[in-house]
This record gives C-alpha cells, structure tokens and sequence, in this order.
C-alpha cells in the first residue's frame, strides 16, 4: 500500500474470502496499519470461524451489529489518521462513503500490495498440465 502506519484497515469478510492467504495478508498488512479486522452482516461466529480456521488475529470484528455501525464503532475506539475498508461490492462502496472511510475494492489493493486473489490460484491450476493417471 502506501507506507503509511497511521491507518485503521477493515476487509468486509467476503472481500477476505476473495484472497488466496487470508492469513498472510493480515501479517502483511500489520506491517503498515495500526488496527486491523474484519466487518460482516453474518453472524459473529461466522466471522469468528473463518478467522480461526484461517489463524487470523483482528483488532476488532463487528458482533452482532451491521457493518455501518461496526464501521462507526471502530472508528470512536481507535484514533488514526486514515480508515480504510476494503470490500468487493457496489454495496461496499457505498457504505464507506456513507461512514467516512476512504474505500479500496479487494481486486485493487490485491494489486496494489501484492497480494494473490484466490482467484488466481485457481487460474493457474487449470492452467497446468493435466495428470495423467494411466502413466507408469
């Protein structure tokens, strides 16, 4: 991303399902934000199952609140400079701009950062040799 430290990032939780390593995205992005979690309209232990299985330690999730007032909520608790949400939709777009985060689709700070979508992933796996199983 850009360096800057002063930040307060939130993945909408199916922009965070859109990147092949959740987990090395979170470690990545704790080297240039201050906070760090995932917001969600599903259920808390949803959110707190993907994050278990996938060994993500976040900052802050929403609970049993929408996204708007878990965006709101984050940003009355922890005071930094920038919050940025990343999302995957129209939806999301608009919610930032409605709450006063700056928003960054999941496909453009993947590019930006350097991060593989799982997407990809999966493009390059139907992009290689087929195993042939009658082989000696």
């Amino acid at each position: 991303m850009n360096g800057d430290t002063d930040m307060t990032l939130a993945f909408e939780l199916e922009a965070l399902k859109e990147l092949a390593s959740p987990e090395s995205v979170f470690e990545d992005a704790r080297g240039w934000t201050e906070y760090i979690g995932v917001v969600s309209e599903k259920p808390t232990y949803v959110v707190t199952n993907f994050t278990r299985k996938n060994r993500i330690r976040q900052d802050f999730f929403s609970g049993p609140r929408g996204k708007a007032e878990s965006l709101d909520g984050v940003k009355d608790q922890f005071d930094t400079e920038r919050y940025v949400y990343i999302g995957a939709s129209d939806e999301d777009e608009k919610l930032a701009g409605r709450v006063g985060w700056e928003y960054l689709d999941v496909e453009e700070a993947a590019e930006a950062a350097d991060w593989v979508l799982a997407t990809s992933v999966e493009d390059e796996e139907d992009d290689a040799e087929p195993v042939r199983d009658d082989w000696p």
